[in-house]
């Protein structure tokens, strides 16, 4: 399947707009070890690994109902993050399904 966050110069038929969001929350421990390294500085990898995770989720869901579409294409996807609560995250991903 290809997948793009541009428009591709050729024929397709638009099936619709797909998405994939998923909410995590992070592991109170991490969330602790967090803190200290919010004191102490550096990089945060346990909030970096939870969006990553969270990210890839939401791309495979967005991908799977493309695919129930027929699509063979995405094009024009879009991340958005938000966050719910304290240690939660939201990953919205979308995109145009298409069949080229």
């Amino acid at each position: 399947m290809l997948l793009t966050t541009t428009d591709i110069k050729t024929d397709y038929e638009v099936l619709g707009i797909v998405r994939g969001n998923k909410v995590k929350a992070v592991h109170l421990g991490k969330d602790i070890m967090a803190f200290f390294k919010n004191i102490t500085g550096g990089d945060v990898s346990e909030y970096a690994d939870l969006m990553s995770e969270v990210r890839d989720s939401a791309f495979e869901e967005m991908v799977a109902e493309a695919e129930k579409l027929g699509a063979n294409a995405v094009m024009g996807i879009r991340f958005s993050s938000s966050t719910i609560s304290s240690g939660m995250a939201e990953i919205y991903v979308y995109g145009t399904a298409v069949k080229i």
